[in-house]
């Protein structure tokens, strides 16, 4: 029978030993990857610890569950459907990964153990570029000095001549075809045509260039990351060849400098798959290690699907009803400040 241990030991070998084995490794400070992420806002920094958050190592396990972020979302599925651990992606945190409340006391009710991996994770396969029509000529998870700030330089593969060809490919391999027939189902059993959804709304396209701009030598960047104007100067110092700029897992919109810096530059540029598809780039590959080192047990995906609804549209005629009542009878003014 598998334990939570197991676990932990699979993802040491999925990272090349990336991951911490134990608390004390990361009580040292030393750890490369056990990395504190803040941007200064008071009392909203995390620690990411590759391995094992909570859970005893001894506990049995006969189903895991991959997912991207862990929310109270995901602890109540795991709950619901048997699963004894829950392997995140994202840095799990007390109250943000939980509903609001500690961590601890959710995962002990449901007798979850979780797991995170993120930057151990990162740069360990070319799937994403893979994805994106390129293939790898070099890269850094840490471009420019900082943890975290990943660029790939790629060449275009065989099969993929213009930014068509990348947009068209993603199409076929992110199954969005699946996504938007189920989109048109869900308006159709609501009566709600005006309802939107996250991966059918933030498809790949094109900013700078048309379908049919050739493509050659690809620079694939992450703007969510911090990649700067001033890093895609250097970066296409350093890559003269350059005449694409990918940018995915995040975009930027119309406006952005980086745009500006890339048409300056005589670039096309971009935006392919957003955050919500990494839970098949990077979710799906590692839900496959897993289970193939882990004998005897079940692997799920936990995959995340936000929709976007007209708030009068929301529900039947009685949930719509007392979501009227509450507000009118108990949140416009009327509560005083309490201390209760």
């Amino acid at each position: 029978m598998a334990n939570v241990a197991d676990i932990v030991n699979a993802l040491s070998v999925i990272t090349g030993g990336r991951t911490v084995s134990s608390m004390a490794e990361v009580e040292r400070g030393d750890h490369p990857f056990v990395i504190l992420k803040s941007s200064g806002i008071h009392g909203k920094s995390v620690l990411e610890i590759p391995g094992l958050i909570y859970g005893d190592p001894n506990k049995a396990i006969r189903k895991v569950a991959v997912c991207m972020t862990m929310t109270e979302l995901v602890i109540e599925l795991a709950g619901a459907t048997g699963v004894d651990a829950v392997v995140a992606h994202h840095p799990i945190a007390d109250a943000a990964s939980c509903g609001g409340v500690t961590l601890k006391n959710y995962l002990d009710l449901y007798d979850v153990a979780g797991l995170e991996c993120h930057e151990a994770f990162h740069g360990l396969h070319p799937g994403i570029p893979f994805l994106h029509g390129h293939k790898v000529v070099k890269g850094s998870i840490a471009y420019g000095g900082v943890h975290g700030n990943i660029m790939f330089v790629g060449r275009a593969l065989p099969e993929v001549n213009t930014l068509g060809d990348i947009l068209d490919r993603l199409g076929r391999y992110m199954a969005l075809d699946q996504d938007r027939a189920l989109l048109a189902e869900e308006r159709l059993v609501r009566g709600i045509e005006a309802i939107r959804e996250t991966s059918v709304e933030t498809s790949g396209f094109i900013h700078l260039g048309s379908r049919e701009s050739r493509v050659e030598n690809i620079l694939h960047i992450f703007p969510h990351t911090g990649f700067s104007p001033d890093n895609l100067r250097q970066a296409v110092e350093e890559n003269p060849d350059t005449d694409t700029v990918v940018a995915s897992i995040s975009r930027v919109y119309a406006g952005h400098e980086l745009l500006e810096t890339a048409e300056e530059l005589g670039l096309n540029f971009i935006v392919g798959n957003c955050h919500v598809m990494e839970i098949l780039e990077n979710g799906l590959p590692l839900a496959y290690a897993l289970d193939e080192l882990l004998d005897g047990v079940e692997v799920v995906l936990f995959r995340d699907r936000v929709t976007s609804t007209p708030v009068k549209m929301v529900g039947n005629t009685s949930l719509q009803t007392y979501a009227k009542e509450m507000s009118a009878q108990h949140l416009l003014g009327k509560n005083a400040m309490s201390n209760v």
